[in-house]
């Protein structure tokens, strides 16, 4: 059984205690956060201790694994200290993304879970679906070829205005991660965006991606559309077929260039997945999955470093935009 301590229990964090206190192969054994009646209401739902301070709670408890599922500015300013304690205890950590709103502490993160070899996830649910999974399995079995582009659609209504570079930091961890799920790593990138009247942050975003192997990619993300209709499209192609991705995981649908027949993968409502919030289930359950098999640290899907990855794209597309669109190199991969 693997022993985990949740830390930030507001609305995602009660997710996360929710999901590890009903999965077979956890115990959820203690709740952490700077709020105490914030705190003491959560172990009182599940019925588990109530600390306001970690390092008490590590000293104390036995614990296998830390969920960080705290907030703060972009999202992700209150994620570092409790991953480097967790971590400098020797914990595995699963942190909700973004790993982090400031890239040096996001290195320095990643680093350290290196260093001190933890296995280090972050939350990046939307590529832990069925549709993402068929998708991959598609570029693996070379049924697209030779890989040439790849679009992203992610789309939500977020009235949310708290800094100019919310939207970006906070939203498209998930959508680049997804991108580089499937196309690997990104050399450069360029980038575009706007305000909806009225807002603060660079609500809408138009974002061009050059990666290492010579594909191309174009992500476009906002904060200013209706939750009514499906929130995320992906569309990846090359020179053998492509496939689309509707909605997250609604549809797969591979199209191969050389036949009129293609292959469709929905989503059963018997048998599948229910709605949005499985995706923290599906990965939840690969981190556990992980944990048991004792995989090696580097060998974590949906890591801390992929998570750091996605940030530096994140950072160079706003670098881009500040410069007037100006080609920005991604770093690691020059």
């Amino acid at each position: 059984m693997i022993r985990i301590a949740v830390v930030g229990v507001n609305n995602i964090g009660k997710i996360h205690c929710r999901y590890y206190k009903q999965h077979p192969d956890t115990e959820l054994v203690a709740v952490c956060d700077l709020m105490e009646d914030r705190a003491r209401e959560a172990a009182h739902t599940y019925g588990v201790k109530a600390y306001t301070d970690l390092r008490r709670l590590l000293e104390l408890e036995q614990i296998d694994a830390v969920c960080v599922a705290t907030g703060g500015e972009e999202k992700a300013s209150h994620h570092y200290e409790p991953v480097m304690l967790a971590i400098e205890a020797g914990k595995d950590v699963l942190v909700e993304k973004p790993i982090s709103n400031n890239i040096e502490e996001a290195r320095a993160m990643v680093k350290a879970a290196s260093e001190r070899g933890v296995r280090f996830g972050c939350n990046l649910n939307h590529r832990f679906t069925p549709a993402a999974a068929k998708g991959k399995e598609w570029i693996e079995r070379n049924m697209l070829g030779a890989p040439l582009f790849i679009n992203m659609r992610l789309t939500i209504d977020n009235k949310a205005d708290f800094t100019e570079w919310f939207h970006m930091r906070a939203l498209h961890p998930h959508s680049i991660d997804v991108m580089r799920y499937f196309f690997g790593d990104v050399k450069r990138v360029q980038s575009f965006m706007t305000k909806a009247p009225g807002r603060k942050t660079w609500s809408t975003a138009s974002v061009n991606l050059e990666f290492v192997s010579g594909a191309v990619g174009h992500l476009t993300g906002s904060y200013d559309m209706s939750m009514l209709h499906p929130i995320e499209w992906c569309e990846a192609a090359g020179t053998e077929g492509r496939f689309v991705i509707e909605n997250v995981y609604e549809n797969a649908t591979y199209y191969p260039h050389r036949s009129s027949d293609k292959i469709v993968m929905s989503n059963s409502i018997m048998r599948g997945m229910q709605g949005f919030n499985d995706t923290f289930g599906n990965r939840i359950d690969r981190f556990i999955e992980q944990i048991k098999q004792q995989a090696a640290p580097g060998e974590i899907e949906g890591s801390g470093a992929e998570a750091l990855a996605a940030q530096e794209i994140i950072e160079a597309a706003i670098r881009s935009h500040q410069s007037g669109g100006q080609v920005v190199e991604v770093p690691g991969t020059e």
